[in-house]
């Protein structure tokens, strides 16, 4: 068993080595399907989300062996990347990757819990009305990630979660073991970012105006190209 602990959380290291145990017996369960998430209790009363990905296929125990670091490990190093560059995710705790006959068999990913219950999928059946400070915000976090050079693969309404205080938004973004850390985000490939969010053409076009104001580029340029990207991808989809 392999594991890798924030320096922060080092106190817990004997609880955290009991964690595939207690996930199997102790689990809050806050979704299961492919993967299981669910929530811990720690000795100081603190509550922690494990992520238990599922237990690959041979081939793919093969390659995370031996070729690509595993979804567990890359979503932690993505994890303290986003927030090295004041970019809101869970605070990453812990991962641990189980072996089984030398090749890799379950892994999991133990962070900060986070209590927003919102996410965007809410878009899919109402307006924009008093929600625009939702979308610049949503704007902003893209805008940031995009200029240091992130780019989340899976930019989806579940994967951003936010709760909205009297209008004071607090956002985070999640499931991020699928993210590219070292590349050039130009307009194209940065509205292209949006295509799988869900919303009517208003939503769009607030969140690309606000987009293209943050980095600095053309308002209808950024406008026509996320507007092209998400009706090309949902047709796709369709």
């Amino acid at each position: 068993m392999l594991i890798t602990i924030n320096p922060e959380y080092y106190h817990l290291k004997q609880w955290i080595e009991s964690v595939p145990q207690r996930f199997a017996n102790e689990r809050t369960i806050l979704f299961q399907g492919r993967n299981t998430l669910g929530t811990l209790l720690t000795p100081d009363s603190r509550t922690l989300c494990v992520k238990k990905y599922r237990t690959p296929a041979l081939p793919q125990r093969i390659i995370y062996t031996f070729l690509r670091k595993p979804k567990a490990e890359r979503a932690y190093n993505n994890a303290i990347l986003l927030l090295g560059n004041n970019i809101p995710t869970p605070k990453p705790v812990a991962y641990i990757i189980c072996t089984k006959g030398g090749l890799i068999a379950d892994s999991y990913l133990i962070t900060e819990f986070c209590p927003y219950k919102r996410n965007f999928y809410e878009f899919r059946q109402h307006g924009i009305k008093n929600s625009q400070h939702i979308i610049s915000r949503l704007a902003a976090i893209a805008a940031e990630m995009h200029n240091s050079g992130l780019y989340h693969k899976d930019f989806s309404p579940g994967n951003i979660l936010f709760e909205d205080n009297n209008g004071e938004v607090n956002m985070t973004v999640i499931d991020i073991n699928r993210m590219t850390t070292s590349r050039k985000v130009g307009p194209r490939l940065g509205c292209k970012n949006f295509e799988r969010l869900w919303g009517n053409n208003d939503f769009f076009l607030v969140l690309a105006k606000e987009y293209a104001m943050l980095r600095h580029l053309s308002i209808p340029q950024c406008q026509k190209l996320t507007l092209y990207y998400h009706n090309k991808y949902w047709r796709y989809r369709k």
